[in-house]
């Protein structure tokens, strides 16, 4: 795996609900992403109970912190609908099918994609969405803003939203 797809499969991790597997990960993430290091270095010293709260504080309730790439673009709107069919349609054209829980949208999801097809056309065509959610997460002072600080600079230059 090229070390762009190392580092957006353990983004892609990081982003997700830090549950007991998520921190039994964090040694082998420290090692395969030196460039996350600094939000699983504050991960592995922070209580399990206290780092489960401040995901939820930071993603569950805040739309201006969505995980969910077309929310950025499109909004509640109808719009929203055909670009999640976008996503799934270029999820089955690389051969997978989508049958996560969660949106086809969701950051984690997309970066998971990308880590395993090498293919960073959605994130490059959200890349907007993506600056915006780094930005707020940094005003927000969440250590997860590291994490989209180490996504946003490993992207290549490409298409704008």
């Amino acid at each position: 795996m090229p070390s762009d797809a190392v580092l957006y499969q353990a983004a892609a991790l990081c982003l997700t609900y830090p549950d007991d597997d998520f921190r039994a990960r964090l040694p082998l993430l420290r090692e395969a992403a030196p460039q996350l290091r600094e939000f699983v270095d504050h991960a592995a010293v922070t209580p399990a109970q206290e780092l489960a709260a401040h995901y939820v504080r930071v993603f569950d309730f805040r739309n201006r912190h969505s995980l969910y790439l077309s929310w950025w673009r499109d909004g509640d709107t109808r719009r929203r609908g055909m670009s999640l069919v976008r996503f799934k349609d270029v999820y089955r054209a690389a051969g997978l099918e989508f049958t996560g829980e969660e949106l086809p949208d969701f950051l984690p999801a997309v970066l998971e994609f990308t880590a395993r097809t090498g293919d960073t056309d959605l994130l490059t065509e959200h890349r907007d969405g993506l600056e915006r959610l780094r930005s707020r997460l940094t005003d927000f002072g969440t250590p997860y803003a590291s994490v989209l600080d180490a996504v946003c600079a490993a992207l290549p230059m490409g298409v704008r939203s």
